[in-house]
């Protein structure tokens, strides 16, 4: 799930990433973002998800997976697109337009 904060101030965007599923054990988010390196995400025990909040520039357009159990990938069902990537399956896709 991703829940978008606007800053009227700021030229980013406040994006918060959340995976539940109930036979995960680690998360990671990976994107281009970041040169697609592993942020590992924090287990919230309210919510029974993973979650992790990162603030990107605002008007972009990011690809973005979760690494479920350092071993399988996974979109983000809520994802504002979904792109097809070099490996023959698609991405997910965040917009940080207002």
């Amino acid at each position: 799930m991703l829940t978008k904060k606007f800053f009227k101030t700021k030229d980013v965007t406040e994006v918060t990433f959340e995976f539940n599923r109930s036979n995960v054990t680690t998360a990671a988010l990976v994107g281009d973002f970041n040169d697609w390196q592993a942020i590992e995400m924090k287990f919230n025990k309210k919510t029974q998800s993973f979650k992790t909040k990162l603030r990107l520039p605002k008007g972009g357009i990011f690809h973005f997976r979760y690494l479920l159990n350092a071993t399988e990938w996974e979109n983000d069902y809520q994802a504002d697109q979904y792109l097809p990537n070099e490996f023959g399956s698609e991405n997910s896709v965040v917009v940080t337009t207002p």
